[in-house]
């Protein structure tokens, strides 16, 4: 082959050579660009260091006074109900109430014609002055018959007789101030007046209408509200912890609306545990008496109460969002020095809303997750959000207190 031919077999091997050199250049400059990237580097010591942390709110378990409750729903009565109906017949002239006013007792609340009963009173009072004159009267002769009988002048079946007649007018004289008793009586009663300090109700009846003793309906209803009372509900379990603490002395009360708020309506205390357990429901009924100076508690209404039946001392606690259930009862994660969780099971006492009375499974110091739950599992690794570490609320003495319930 001549050195012409040659030439452009030559140039185009040289050619593909170069183009060759140049796609390996690009590679490897392409594959530095990769391996120098920040995004790797970033992504690399992730990679080599494991799985991620979960963060976690956390909370140590400390001692501190808890009290305890008992939770029970209430019926508040009225601490007395009167319904106030006449007690004789007549026109009712005047009442003496409006709807709604507070009373006081002797204060006057109707007024019955009072004529008639006046008349029977003024009748009664003649005749028993009548029956004296003639007492008088009897009494005189007796004593003429006893002058005359030693000198046989008067027999002695006439001075029997006289005597006789001296003690008839004498009992007849007895049943006159007896009458006489009855119709003051019968008169008083057409002033009807207030038995109770309390409130009236709606009036039942309008001045101009006949009254008769007989009548059922009344004229108002006065219920007393200050003081209150309500019937709690508790189950009879609770009979042994309202027992001893009634022991101790006076057992407090709190009487909360029944709305999502449960605001505290007012404090009373225990009249009286029942004398029989219901046996249909199996619960015991407390009588507790509440001052209701500021009228919040109604007759009829229904509201939430909790009894204070003890206070723990120096009790083991954590809060109640760090309490999980189980197959085998409460537990709560636990995280040791390593920052990994253990679902430990606990023995809790007591827990309400905000605490929980840990009796066994826990030590003072150990600190429990209470948020997070669903992501967490045991060994699982954590991080403590720091600003969750300082402890769980602790409810203080004039706070409202929590709902609080025993551990099953």
């Amino acid at each position: 082959m001549s050195a012409d031919e040659n030439g452009p077999m030559r140039r185009s091997l040289l050619s593909r050579t170069r183009l060759t050199m140049f796609g390996a250049g690009l590679g490897v400059l392409a594959l530095l660009v990769w391996t120098l990237s920040p995004e790797r580097s970033r992504s690399a010591p992730a990679t080599r260091s494991g799985p991620e942390a979960i963060a976690v709110d956390a909370a140590p378990a400390t001692r501190r006074d808890v009290r305890v409750y008992l939770d029970g729903l209430g019926t508040v009565q009225a601490f007395y109900t009167v319904k106030v109906t006449a007690r004789v017949d007549g026109e009712l002239e005047r009442v003496g109430f409006v709807e709604g006013q507070h009373v006081k007792r002797g204060d006057l609340l109707a007024l019955i014609d009072p004529r008639p009963y006046q008349a029977a009173l003024d009748q009664a009072v003649a005749t028993r002055a009548k029956d004296l004159a003639q007492l008088a009267n009897a009494k005189l002769d007796l004593a003429r018959y006893v002058m005359l009988e030693p000198q046989n002048l008067a027999s002695k079946q006439q001075l029997d007789t006289q005597r006789a007649l001296v003690a008839q007018v004498q009992a007849q004289v007895e049943a006159d101030a007896a009458a006489i008793e009855s119709a003051r009586t019968e008169l008083s009663y057409t002033r009807i007046t207030s038995p109770i300090n309390g409130r009236t109700g709606v009036r039942l009846v309008d001045p101009g209408n006949i009254v008769h003793a007989a009548d059922t309906t009344g004229i108002v209803v006065l219920t007393q509200l200050q003081p209150i009372a309500a019937i709690v509900t508790l189950p009879e379990e609770a009979i042994d912890a309202v027992s001893a603490a009634m022991q101790k002395g006076p057992v407090s009360v709190t009487a909360l609306s029944r709305g999502e708020s449960q605001t505290e309506l007012d404090r009373g205390t225990i009249e009286l545990i029942d004398n029989e357990i219901d046996p249909t429901t199996g619960t015991i009924h407390l009588k507790v008496i509440f001052p209701n100076t500021r009228e919040r508690l109604w007759p009829g209404e229904f509201v939430s109460t909790r009894v204070l039946v003890r206070t723990a001392r120096n009790a083991l606690t954590i809060p109640s969002a760090a309490l999980q259930r189980g197959p085998d009862g409460l537990y709560a994660y636990v995280i040791g020095a390593d920052s990994r969780v253990e679902a430990r099971t606990l023995k809790v006492g007591y827990n309400d809303e905000q605490v929980a009375v840990i009796e066994g499974g826990l030590s003072e110091g150990e600190r429990v997750a209470t948020s997070n739950f669903y992501r967490l599992q045991p060994g699982a690794l954590v991080s403590v959000n720091r600003s969750a570490q300082a402890g769980h609320p602790v409810e203080s003495a004039g706070s409202a207190p929590s709902k609080g319930r025993r551990a099953s």
